[in-house]
């Protein structure tokens, strides 16, 4: 049985992913992950595939036994992964809970490498792996510091198993959106409002999807990017020293100007 497996599939970049892949891939099922059952359950009326909902906390080491125990008795051919699961918080390093920063290193760097771990034997020749990273990944944040960390973490593991995989036929690609509107800001803002105020811009979670998929399938980029203003960042943070980068960002903070909460649709 060929499949596709999305984590973090309840909502967000996840649910969009599931949305969009029968373009791209061709599976006789669609494993979809969250903590969150009824939301994986509505994603039935929204795939052209037949979905299995697994309600699982890539936090708790119990849930990779049982999907482990599920692929043994299964053995499907994994078509494609799709390590969306991840979350944040801003604010200060001292005001984000030491509880807060260890789950995002857990969730957004262990659970990725648990998952890519357990689903790399059931790949073969052809498949592929998106790894959701951030643009956060290319340069430090301050008042996003661990969660810009672990997404530093996810692209330079992304990029340092490429060769390996490559040999095996199996094409893996971090992708790295900008601020995308999504309940991402929900849970980021669970900390506190005030230090992370000023946005750049903001993406259309469909659009940026859309663009990770092609870049995925029809390219053979090791790093996804959306739009001109993100590439833009991108190349610009490889030039200037980062103490520059980071003192910039620190006094866009200081001028309050959009509110993501208000721009999700």
């Amino acid at each position: 049985m060929k499949i596709a497996i999305v984590t973090g599939a309840s909502s967000g970049m996840g649910r969009e992913f599931v949305r969009q892949l029968s373009g791209y891939v061709k599976v006789d099922e669609v494993w979809v992950i969250a903590r969150r059952e009824n939301a994986l359950n509505e994603l039935k009326e929204e795939c052209p595939y037949p979905v299995r909902p697994l309600a699982l906390d890539l936090c708790d080491p119990e849930s990779f036994a049982r999907l482990s125990a599920l692929l043994e008795e299964i053995k499907p051919d994994i078509r494609l992964l799709v390590n969306a699961a991840g979350f944040g918080r801003f604010g200060s390093f001292m005001k984000v809970t030491l509880e807060d920063d260890l789950r995002m290193i857990d969730l957004n760097c262990k659970a990725l490498i648990y998952m890519t771990r357990l689903c790399l034997p059931y790949m073969k020749e052809g498949s592929h792996i998106l790894q959701l990273d951030s643009m956060s990944a290319f340069q430090p944040v301050p008042y996003i510091a661990t969660y810009g960390a672990t997404k530093a973490f996810v692209l330079s593991h992304t990029r340092a198993i490429l060769p390996e995989l490559r040999k095996k036929g199996i094409r893996i690609m971090a992708m790295n959106p900008f601020w995308v509107k999504t309940e991402f800001f929900d849970h980021a803002f669970a900390t506190n409002d005030r230090e992370v105020q000023n946005y750049v811009c903001f993406h259309e979670a469909k659009d940026v999807v859309a663009t990770g998929l092609h870049d995925l399938y029809k390219t053979k980029k090791q790093v996804s990017v959306h739009s001109f203003v993100a590439k833009f960042q991108r190349l610009l943070v490889k030039l200037v020293p980062h103490s520059i980068v980071m003192k910039v960002w620190m006094n866009q903070q200081k001028k309050p100007k959009n509110d993501p909460r208000a721009q999700k649709s």
